[in-house]
């Protein structure tokens, strides 16, 4: 066998050629005119970066795979990146540290209100279906904010308890606030069902839903004054339990699984409200979701289905409601996302604000992504980032110039490049500067 030998070039090249790509997306969407719209905290020296530059090189190490503040420097000294944004210098990480620290609770609402406002006001869809939804992310240290409460997975932990609220039909996040991991799942949901309204003006909610941590009179009766849709889970309660017992009809839609409706008024509330009930045969569908009927775990034939309840406001046929709640899943699909992919769960700092405002622009690289899936690529399955990583980001290329102009070589197999190209030209029959989508 031969030997072996490295040499090295002075070429300079980019592991992440694809991100010209959604550079260009970028361009013809005109954000780098949004951004300059919005009430950035600007630099206290004349050497600082401008702001612009650290959103959008933030965004690109996490498109890139940056999950941690020192991650962020994935970019810094990528050369062919710079040179595509046109940027004096890169940033490291402890600019993005010092940027995201100068953001306050005023600041993030009036920077966050806009580009919301931004996405979905030039986003052609009505009638859509909005999907509530928490999660838990443990911290391991005192940042601001971090408390012991709800934590399936690290019990006694400190964590970050943040509410999200997701557009379902374009699969883009509606709003995000971070709270302590003391709050209750539907802490402050009034005032968040406000704020999201607002950021989704002149449109209309077809649906609503939430899962088991929002089932609450009060909640109930926010929706209900706003004439809105609503599909809430139910927990378990043992009321609740026993009213299930008692139901004698149950419609079978297909093998292992039944359902029922009925009405059910709390003592605590003042008037009865419809319930849908789906039973699942473990038997038969060993993998189903929902819960045993704990009260009843010793009947001979209760306990051998898995229950889930739903409180709706809705005319349709119960199965309707059932499989209308299931396609909330998604909204569990996205957080994983933003947890596995954009590193949601581990971009925080030490202030509470700052690491809202990381977060929150985590949440517009999502849904830049988003766009990019719909628009852009357009195929009926969506790719995750890591998918898109893989396909296209990751494409090794350096730059050349060609008269005034610049080309990027990519080095990508033969069998992608009419797909790589395919993208590259679908950009510029964007409606521009504004994306119409049609759910």
């Amino acid at each position: 066998m031969s030997k072996l030998y490295i040499e090295y070039t002075d070429k300079e090249i980019t592991a992440y050629g694809g991100i010209a790509i959604l550079q260009k997306m970028l361009d013809k969407m005109s954000f780098i005119q949004l951004l300059r719209s919005v009430p950035l905290p600007q630099p206290r020296s004349n050497r600082g970066y401008d702001p612009i530059q650290i959103i959008l090189q933030f965004i690109v190490s996490i498109w890139c795979g940056a999950h941690r503040f020192d991650h962020l420097e994935v970019t810094r000294f990528d050369r062919v990146i710079q040179q595509l944004f046109g940027w004096e210098r890169m940033a490291g990480h402890r600019s993005f540290i010092r940027f995201f620290q100068k953001f306050t609770i005023e600041t993030n609402s009036q920077v966050f209100s806009r580009i919301y406002k931004w996405f979905f006001g030039n986003l052609s869809f009505n009638h859509f279906t909005l999907d509530f939804d928490s999660t838990v992310m443990t911290r391991y240290g005192d940042q601001e904010g971090a408390a012991k409460g709800y934590n399936p997975k690290k019990p006694g932990r400190k964590s970050h308890h943040p509410l999200m609220a997701f557009v379902s039909d374009v699969q883009m996040v509606a709003n995000f606030w971070l709270r302590t991991g003391a709050a209750h799942t539907a802490n402050n949901f009034e005032a968040f069902l406000r704020e999201t309204l607002s950021y989704l003006e002149h449109k209309t909610i077809g649906l609503l839903r939430a899962d088991s941590g929002f089932y609450s009179k009060t909640i109930f009766e926010i929706i209900e004054s706003q004439s809105i849709n609503y599909i809430i889970a139910c927990p378990m309660y043992i009321t609740l339990q026993q009213k299930i017992f008692s139901q004698k009809v149950w419609l079978r839609l297909e093998e292992g699984v039944e359902i029922c409706e009925f009405e059910y008024q709390s003592p605590m509330w003042e008037k009865p409200r419809r319930l849908v009930s789906a039973r699942q045969k473990i038997s038969v569908r060993p993998k189903a979701t929902g819960k045993t009927l704990s009260l009843f775990e010793d009947h001979e034939v209760m306990r051998g289905y898995r229950f889930s309840c739903y409180i709706t406001n809705l005319t349709l046929p119960p199965v309707e409601v059932w499989r209308l709640y299931r396609g909330r899943a998604n909204a569990e699909n996205q957080i994983k996302e933003l947890k596995y992919d954009f590193g949601l769960d581990k971009m925080n700092l030490q202030g509470f604000d700052a690491t809202e405002a990381s977060m929150s622009f985590i949440m517009v690289a999502y849904n830049l992504m988003s766009l990019f899936k719909q628009v852009v690529i357009n195929d009926k399955i969506k790719p995750t980032l890591k998918t898109i990583r893989f396909k296209m980001i990751n494409a090794a290329s350096y730059l050349v110039q060609n008269g005034r102009n610049h080309v990027l070589k990519m080095s990508v197999h033969m069998k992608r490049r009419s797909w790589i190209t395919k993208l590259w030209d679908s950009i510029d029959t964007m409606n521009s500067p504004f994306i119409t989508i049609s759910p």
